[in-house]
């Protein structure tokens, strides 16, 4: 896994951003993550509920900033 630095992709969510995903099995947004990293194969989160590292990666239309 390698890190891409947030400003050579355009439209990169920085690390720490508080973001919702959208679940693979009912579509809907679920909040309570956070961006951990940037990576070629996107972006990895953090649940901020117990700082738990999720076991892979998302692709960046299935994350979105929480407003």
């Amino acid at each position: 896994m390698q890190l891409v630095p947030n400003e050579r992709r355009r439209g990169a969510l920085p690390v720490g951003t508080r973001v919702e995903v959208r679940s693979r099995y009912r579509g809907s947004w679920s909040n309570g993550f956070e961006v951990d990293q940037t990576t070629d194969d996107g972006y990895w989160l953090r649940r901020e509920s117990d700082r738990y590292v999720l076991p892979r990666a998302f692709v960046a239309d299935d994350v979105r900033r929480r407003g």
